[in-house]
């Protein structure tokens, strides 16, 4: 294959950003939407072409302009160099994985654009006001995430990280005449600015101590001076590793840099893909529009932590205690974000408390991961999860903007009894709830239990609570679907139509991931993607008395969630009397968001800010208003020196020379 069509998956989205955006104007609505929804349909064609070619066609090479056979990395173009060793470049990274995200990344952004056709106008077919604008940023927002899945170095991931945050704070804040929207968007933007400023100091020590930035240094091959350093044999990968642990040798607070380099680029992973306690922003950025949701914040942008965490896996094996740290923060955040989304009203908050405890789970996943126990399998079930959530998450993500297009509303309590005015969006919704529940044959099964077993693997503890996050995520997912599809049925408002099923630019995006949805789970995803790049069979390493106990755990639930809310009933409200302290902590989120108002409103503003503002401006302005004053009051004093009488200038002149021979004369005595 030429070298020409991976340069294509990047210029292709770079190019419809700048040309929609330049002459998005000049065009109509339906013009820029059919571009670059040709255009990312195009990308799909392209990244499918690529992934199929590296998958089966067993010797997966890419042909350059010189002749030469090029395998993994595609191409690598120096941009910065600072020492001989130490060098950032720009290029094209092709393995199991990022093999994977073209696929995912491509696959969602295509469906995306293709239902925002129908989702970024009224009922009376308006296209909305911005329109264009939105579809240039889709256009950057897609490359951006695909810069940042191929990847060759550490620091290129960086940069197209940082655009990442740049195009979804413009996505969020699409709508910047909503107070809300824009407040989402900078809440976002901040949060994780804070996050990578970690995942930066991260680099910057990692790459201090290797004398590299290279994804494949880091991984399999020599790393640059370290040989002379360190005397020893880098021929082979377990020979890197020696010499990371050499290189790594410096202490700090108890624990070796390699393993503060590689807590602080989790932070960064942290902030993207809202573990706690930085998913604030999360929730909040449900105010951009629903096709934004789906593409950012279910099936792309908060997997880039877990991108990371994998992409760098290798180097995380050498250190058990940061592993250590990605289990506890994971299953903590699971368990967290389960309980809250049991308590929520709006169905994409519902969805956004979702996503945080998926994401949570493939982090545990990695975080468990060990190549003593079945090859690494938390490895690769933690990539299959993040493959199969990517399809039923946008699914579900869909399925409620065609809900909210319909009814007008994010709230629940105003979509009751809709199965059988919208049976396409019934009958799609259920299927990504049977996946994400973990309802056999749904992909959501095979991956969920995957991940269970690679828990089982690591501490009974941590399989115990992830089967409870596993319960409550199929309870709070068919309360949802209970009360927006069952429950009781709300009488058409006067003077409005009664709901209906989307047009086939909406209806097309669900039917078709609903059918991935179904089959996902039986990729043989282990033969394609690995830790060691070794195939694993994982149907024949199926633990099915997990799966059997995982199962009934989700049967029980969803039997729970049945009795409770699938026909109208005092249970709900029983509850809430029955336990009020814990459903008030997890409407309001366990209060998170006021405690950051606290810290940053009492004690950053109210007890720092406000002190240095006093001092800046009584002590550093008063000092200079003193000399101002002091400045004034002489050239006043001296004033009537300047009085333009020739006698008086004589007068002084004369003074000042008697004066000046006096002190003369006394140096000389």
């Amino acid at each position: 294959m030429s070298v020409t069509v991976p340069i294509l998956i990047l210029a292709l989205p770079l190019f419809m950003f700048i040309f929609i955006g330049l002459l998005g104007k000049k065009m109509s609505h339906m013009l820029a939407g059919v571009l670059g929804t040709l255009g990312m349909g195009t990308v799909l064609v392209l990244s499918y072409a690529t992934a199929f070619d590296y998958f089966f066609s067993g010797n997966p090479l890419f042909i350059n302009e010189a002749g030469e056979r090029l395998q993994h990395i595609v191409f690598d173009q120096t941009w910065l160099q600072f020492t001989d060793s130490l060098v950032i470049k720009l290029g094209f990274f092709l393995d199991p994985i990022s093999a994977m995200m073209l696929v995912v990344i491509t696959t969602i952004s295509f469906m995306v654009h293709l239902y925002s056709l129908g989702y970024m106008r009224d009922h009376h077919g308006v296209f909305e006001k911005g329109f264009q604008r939105f579809y240039a940023f889709l256009s950057l927002f897609s490359f951006s995430m695909l810069g940042l899945v191929v990847a060759t170095n550490i620091f290129q991931m960086y940069i197209f990280w940082e655009l990442v945050g740049a195009s979804s704070y413009l996505l969020i804040g699409f709508y910047y005449t909503k107070p809300s929207a824009v407040s989402a968007s900078k809440k976002a933007f901040i949060v994780t600015r804070f996050a990578d400023l970690g995942f930066l100091i991260g680099i910057l020590t990692l790459s201090y101590y290797t004398g590299t930035f290279n994804f494949t240094d880091f991984t399999s091959s020599a790393v640059a001076g370290l040989a002379d350093t360190f005397r020893v044999d880098l021929a082979t990968p377990e020979a890197v590793l020696s010499g990371f642990r050499a290189s790594a040798a410096p202490m700090f607070m108890g624990a070796s840099v390699l393993t503060w380099a590689l807590v602080l680029i989790f932070m960064g992973g942290m902030g993207k893909s809202a573990m706690l306690p930085l998913h604030i922003w999360l929730p909040d950025a449900m105010e951009g529009p629903t096709p934004v949701s789906a593409l950012i914040h279910a099936a792309t942008m908060v997997v880039a932590g877990v991108y990371l965490v994998a992409r760098l896996f290798p180097l995380y094996l050498m250190e058990s205690a940061a592993l250590d740290i990605i289990v506890i923060v994971g299953a903590l955040t699971a368990l967290y974000a389960a309980m809250v989304a049991c308590a929520q009203v709006d169905i994409k908050r519902v969805l956004a408390f979702s996503t945080i405890s998926q994401i949570a789970f493939m982090m545990v996943s990695l975080g468990v991961a060990r190549p003593d126990f079945h090859e690494g399998l938390g490895y690769m079930a933690s990539m299959f999860h993040l493959f199969t959530h990517a399809m039923f998450k946008a699914l579900l993500f869909l399925g409620a903007g065609a809900l909210i297009h319909a009814i007008g509303s994010n709230d629940y309590t105003e979509m009751h009894g809709l199965r059988k005015y919208m049976p396409v969006t019934h009958w799609t919704f259920l299927i990504g709830c049977l996946a994400i529940a973990g309802i056999i044959p749904f992909s959501g099964f095979f991956s969920k239990d995957e991940i269970l077993s690679a828990a089982g693997g690591y501490s009974m503890w941590v399989y115990i609570w992830m089967s409870f996050v596993a319960f409550l995520t199929a309870f709070y997912m068919f309360r949802l679907y209970y009360l927006i599809f069952w429950w009781k049925e709300h009488k058409v408002r006067e003077g409005h139509h009664a709901p209906h099923d989307q047009p086939w630019t909406m209806s097309l995006p669900l039917i078709i991931l609903s059918v991935v949805t179904c089959v996902a789970g039986f990729i043989p995803f282990g033969n394609l993607v690995s830790w060691n790049g070794e195939p694993y069979d994982f149907m024949a390493h199926f633990d099915w008395s997990v799966a059997t106990v995982s199962l009934i755990v989700a049967v029980l639930a969803i039997a729970l969630a049945t009795v409770m809310y699938r026909k109208e009933n005092p249970l709900p409200a029983k509850m809430k009397r029955a336990l009020p302290a814990l459903w008030d902590w997890c409407h309001h989120r366990f209060y998170w968001d006021e405690l950051y108002i606290f810290i940053t409103h009492k004690i950053i503003f109210g007890c720092i800010c406000r002190p240095l503002a006093w001092f800046d401006r009584h002590i550093i302005d008063g000092t200079m208003d003193a000399f101002a004053s002091v400045t004034n009051k002489a050239s006043g004093a001296i004033a009537p020196l300047q009085s333009g009488q020739i006698q008086m200038y004589v007068w002084i002149y004369l003074l000042g020379a008697v004066l000046l021979g006096g002190v003369t004369i006394l140096c000389l005595i």
